[in-house]
């Protein structure tokens, strides 16, 4: 698994908290002092914490489930793509829509109207359509496309969360904490680590600060990866697929309106 060091921490910038007026207080445990009217993360609190939260995360990869990366902020959506990309997990950059693990039966149903518009381009549906109707049936497509993201792959509720800021990704926590779905999350000094499962102190503003932790977690999730498929190897995993998720959440409530799409700036 991957591990960081004191310096590679301090050299990212991951120390570097909030201005002291916006401070949580829950964040006291993990903030070694003020330096100029700025909180700073105390390092080895945050590097207990991130090896702890990437232990975790590769038992999540190891016993074969998904994890759901959320990153909407403009300093995180491309490190995320870029990093979750390669390890096959789903992610969401662009903006979260309200009810997407509360109301998960609505979004497959969009899910599948993807997969059917795609059917129509193959099936020859759309030589028989008009040019306009083959324009408005694309453009609902791209913009379902544009909403879901990768989630479409996702055939059920992800088993846990991934999230950077959970200040600005606060329905995507709320949702997950509704159904009891494991959150593991950098969490800055005007955050509230006691609403995630694993928080991992840490400045979730500074893009280098976020590609270290990112660049972790990853590494924690190809390892389980790789454990699991040894594991097959030796045939000491049990085949066959988890329970469908997807039912219990079409009775769940809508939650609130969808995240503010606007994007927050790299300033404190």
């Amino acid at each position: 698994m991957a591990r960081t060091d004191f310096k590679q921490l301090l050299d990212a910038g991951v120390h570097f908290g909030h201005l002291r007026r916006k401070w949580n207080p829950n964040m006291a445990p993990y903030i070694f002092g003020e330096k100029k009217g700025i909180h700073i993360i105390d390092l080895n609190k945050t590097a207990a914490k991130l090896e702890e939260a990437a232990s975790a995360m590769r038992n999540v990869a190891r016993s074969g489930k998904k994890v759901l990366f959320v990153a909407t902020k403009k300093q995180a959506k491309d490190i995320v793509t870029e990093k979750v990309k390669t390890t096959g997990m789903p992610y969401v950059t662009e903006r979260w829509s309200g009810g997407m693990l509360t109301n998960f039966g609505t979004i497959r149903r969009a899910i599948k109207k993807m997969a059917s518009i795609d059917r129509m381009k193959t099936d020859g549906t759309f030589e028989n359509m008009s040019k306009r109707e083959r324009l408005q049936v694309m453009r609902q497509r791209d913009k379902m496309e544009k909403n879901l993201g990768s989630i479409a792959d996702l055939t059920r509720l992800p088993s846990a969360l991934f999230v950077v800021d959970i200040v600005k990704e606060h329905i995507a926590v709320a949702e997950a904490r509704k159904l009891n779905i494991p959150v593991f999350a950098m969490v800055d000094t005007n955050s509230d680590p006691t609403l995630v499962d694993f928080p991992i102190p840490a400045n979730d503003d500074a893009t280098k600060s976020i590609e270290l932790v990112v660049d972790v977690m990853t590494a924690a999730l190809m390892e389980g990866l790789e454990e699991r498929k040894q594991d097959k190897d030796r045939g000491e995993v049990v085949e066959g697929e988890e329970p469908e998720e997807g039912e219990a959440a079409d009775e769940a409530a809508p939650a609130e309106t969808a995240v503010d799409s606007t994007t927050e700036g790299e300033e404190k």
